[in-house]
């Protein structure tokens, strides 16, 4: 079986760093189980695949992850890719921002710019795409803001609530994943 992070990451069989992430075998095995399960379950539902990978690159462009967002990138159509970056370009942003509720932490409260979609893009990327970014803008720089009222946004653009789920757990396997590549990109220039 191919392993998403091993691709994007660069690690050659019987490399050394093969071996590292041998000894974590049980989180290789899920963390691949994980990105099949999002990205190439048996039933799509409601979120079709151009979506998943469209969700999958912005994250990964917000983060600034090159390689994660050129290989979900690489799975769009033409179109589709460039209006992803188009977008990717206007929201990206330092973060994360909000506010926590009034106690200890409310010393952490960050002002930050909200985003949303450009009025090209919501021509180009149709009804419920433009809400779906929006949701990842949010949850990637105000994830203390996430709250039941955002939520009905993606509603109003017809996604389901199981859709909703769905988006969210794509952004946040791509933070995970995203944050493992990173780490093994760092551990590979120490080797």
């Amino acid at each position: 079986m191919t392993d998403v992070i091993d691709t994007l990451v660069g690690i050659a069989p019987g490399s050394k760093l093969d071996a590292i992430r041998a000894n974590r075998s049980e989180a290789r095995k899920h963390a691949q189980t994980s990105y099949s399960s999002l990205f190439e379950p048996a039933d799509l539902a409601g979120v079709t695949a151009d979506e998943r990978h469209a969700i999958a690159a912005f994250v990964a462009g917000l983060h600034g992850e090159p390689r994660t967002d050129s290989f979900y990138a690489a799975k769009l159509p033409a179109g589709l890719r460039t209006a992803v970056a188009a977008e990717v370009a206007a929201a990206k942003s330092k973060g994360p921002y909000g506010r926590f509720p009034k106690g200890p932490l409310s010393v952490e409260d960050a002002p930050g710019p909200s985003w949303k979609t450009s009025p090209a893009g919501r021509k180009t990327l149709g009804a419920r795409l433009p809400a779906a970014f929006e949701h990842t803008h949010m949850l990637v720089f105000h994830p203390r803001d996430a709250a039941a009222p955002a939520l009905q946004s993606l509603l109003d653009a017809g996604w389901s609530t199981t859709d909703i789920v769905t988006i969210s757990q794509l952004v946040s396997f791509l933070a995970y994943q995203i944050r493992v590549v990173a780490g093994l990109n760092t551990l590979a220039s120490t080797l």
